[in-house]
């Protein structure tokens, strides 16, 4: 059986605003944050947009390590959740200034 092992993620007081804002810098990584703002959790696979698999790791990676997104494995499936509660609580207004209404 495999077994996956768990992601870590930040503390939200580890979590800094030049990290977040260099994760948002990137377009396909800022249209992730998006989709999962308008839409709630998604799998990897709802949020790909036909890019290479391993693409898409390295920009959940880098979302997941600036404390944007919560990534929990359910059997092979990868589920997505924008921790928006937690940056609204570190940097107020941050992410409402940076995605659409």
């Amino acid at each position: 059986m495999l077994h996956m092992r768990p992601y870590s993620h930040p503390a939200v007081s580890d979590v800094n605003v030049e990290r977040v804002l260099y994760a948002l810098s990137d377009p396909i990584r800022l249209g992730i944050v998006r989709q999962l703002a308008q839409h709630g959790p998604a799998t990897c696979g709802d949020l790909d947009g036909g890019r290479p698999k391993s693409t898409m790791s390295h920009h959940f990676k880098v979302l997941r390590e600036a404390g944007l997104v919560l990534t929990e494995s359910a059997g092979t499936t990868h589920m997505n959740t924008l921790r928006r509660a937690d940056i609204d609580a570190r940097f107020p207004g941050l992410l409402a200034a940076l995605l659409p209404a």
